[in-house]
């Protein structure tokens, strides 16, 4: 019996919502060996979407409403049966060599639950999880990539590589999260109960942040309401004291800010975010 190749021992799944700008570039980024899992959150270009899938020999997963983020990705690493999972941006593209380094770093560190790979934005800049607003400041930790190999206080979800079966003790994501903050939500849930996050220099990942849906006035408000309501929910679940009044009163901050007022494109982001607090607040009350 032949030993897997680092590839083939892991399932990549991305989550698409009109997302084709994009997803060729990060399908052609993956070697051919490993397993991938599209899973579509009802996106309008079915067909096209249908032909890019196998056209990379990419299982397609469609859902007919827009789940969100989490409860997609648990419905594509459902399919999986690799020892690893590497949840992947449809905005994000691998360099060479970056699932076998990940691969070897979880070899190397068994130990470990969850890791992120060195990631640069669309302008060649280090893209770092430094912190969350579920951690105290404390645990921040400086900006850009770390020089070594080491233990994080949080993972990104742009490209979260996870031992399938700690992902699985964990409960996967948590799909009351539509949209932000279910990454540190998992990662901190994955630190508690199966092992140490970790960061690999050596495995390179480009991503080009916002670019995974199409960018509209429409589409930043929607995110920015979900953000909102995420926050209440994801803070007051890590039992952070007060986390709905200070989200509350920093959002109306932000939206009273000059810089807001003057902005027609600011004032509407920041007024969904309001609003999100305010629908997380109330469905918090009701529970």
């Amino acid at each position: 019996m032949s030993i897997p190749t680092a590839p083939e021992r892991v399932t990549v799944v991305t989550v698409a919502h009109n997302s084709l700008a994009v997803l060729p570039a990060m399908l052609a980024s993956l070697p051919r060996s490993a397993g991938t899992v599209i899973v579509d959150n009802a996106s309008q270009d079915r067909a096209a979407l249908a032909a890019l899938a196998a056209e990379h020999g990419a299982q397609l997963i469609r859902n007919d409403d827009n789940l969100g983020f989490g409860a997609a990705c648990n419905i594509g690493a459902s399919e999986a049966r690799t020892e690893f999972l590497f949840f992947l941006n449809p905005d994000a593209r691998l360099a060479p060599g970056a699932l076998e380094a990940l691969v070897t770093a979880a070899d190397n560190h068994p130990e470990a639950s969850a890791f992120n790979p060195a990631i640069t934005d669309g302008r060649g800049r280090p893209y770092f999880k430094r912190g969350s607003v579920l951690l105290p400041r404390a645990d921040k930790l400086p900006s850009g990539w770390p020089e070594t190999d080491r233990e994080l206080p949080v993972l990104t979800g742009a490209a979260f590589f996870v031992r399938r079966a700690a992902f699985e003790a964990a409960g996967g994501f948590d799909p009351e999260i539509f949209l932000y903050h279910e990454d540190d939500d998992l990662a901190l849930r994955l630190k508690a109960g199966a092992g140490p996050l970790r960061f690999v220099r050596a495995a390179h990942v480009t991503h080009d942040a916002g670019n995974s849906t199409l960018r509209s006035p429409a589409s930043a408000a929607f995110k920015a309401f979900h953000m909102g309501r995420s926050r209440v929910y994801a803070t007051r679940k890590h039992g952070l004291p007060g986390a709905g009044r200070k989200a509350f009163t920093s959002a109306l901050l932000q939206l009273l800010s000059p810089l807001t007022l003057l902005s027609a494109r600011k004032r509407a982001k920041q007024a969904a975010f309001l609003r999100g607090i305010v629908s997380g607040l109330k469905h918090e009350s009701s529970r």
